[in-house]
């Protein structure tokens, strides 16, 4: 029998990665938290704290996972676009470079044992036109997105090299997920 499994994210494309490899949670829910970066706090630190943060607020029943995914342009942690102009400037930052991608899963047993993993993923871009910019920005695609673009859709079309977890990039290294999930005793 398998166990009940709980996805504490309000992210669509974690859920999507689950079930592209035929989990399906029996509820989802968006922890409530605090996402503001401590004053130089390294991003590799922050994602792992946010994956965690969001675990500690799950409830105790079933297995529980969380994740965070941070885009990081050197010490840089970028932000969720929140408009056209802010992902402009992510996309900028990014045009022509490598930056890291790095993905936190957390995850809890009933028993309250608890596992993480920082996936740490590298990302380049090819060098952006403004026409580029322009018609990627009028997709609305950014919204939200870490570091303003979302390698799953159309941004795909800029990345010229990966190495790490593609899975990752988007929202939940899936191979580290179920890895946890096991070691808890999920089956």
């Amino acid at each position: 029998m398998i166990a009940k499994l709980i996805l504490a994210s309000g992210s669509p494309r974690r859920l999507e990665l689950l079930r592209q490899i035929g989990i399906e949670p029996a509820s989802v829910f968006a922890p409530n938290i605090d996402e503001t970066p401590e004053r130089a706090e390294p991003p590799r630190r922050y994602a792992l704290r946010m994956a965690e943060q969001k675990l500690a607020a799950a409830g105790r029943e079933g297995f529980v996972i969380a994740a965070d995914t941070v885009v990081a342009a050197g010490t840089r942690i970028l932000p969720k676009a929140e408009s056209a102009e802010q992902a402009r400037q992510c996309l900028s930052l990014l045009s022509g470079r490598r930056h890291r991608v790095y993905s936190a899963v957390a995850a809890r047993a009933p028993d309250g044992r608890a596992a993480s993993r920082v996936v740490l993923s590298m990302v380049g871009f090819a060098r952006l036109d403004e026409a580029q910019l322009r018609d990627y920005l009028a997709s609305g695609e950014w919204d939200g997105k870490a570091g303003g673009y979302a390698i799953q859709g159309r941004a795909a079309a800029f990345i010229d090299f990966l190495s790490g977890s593609y899975s990752g990039v988007v929202g939940l290294p899936l191979h580290e997920t179920v890895s946890l999930l096991r070691g808890l005793g999920w089956r």
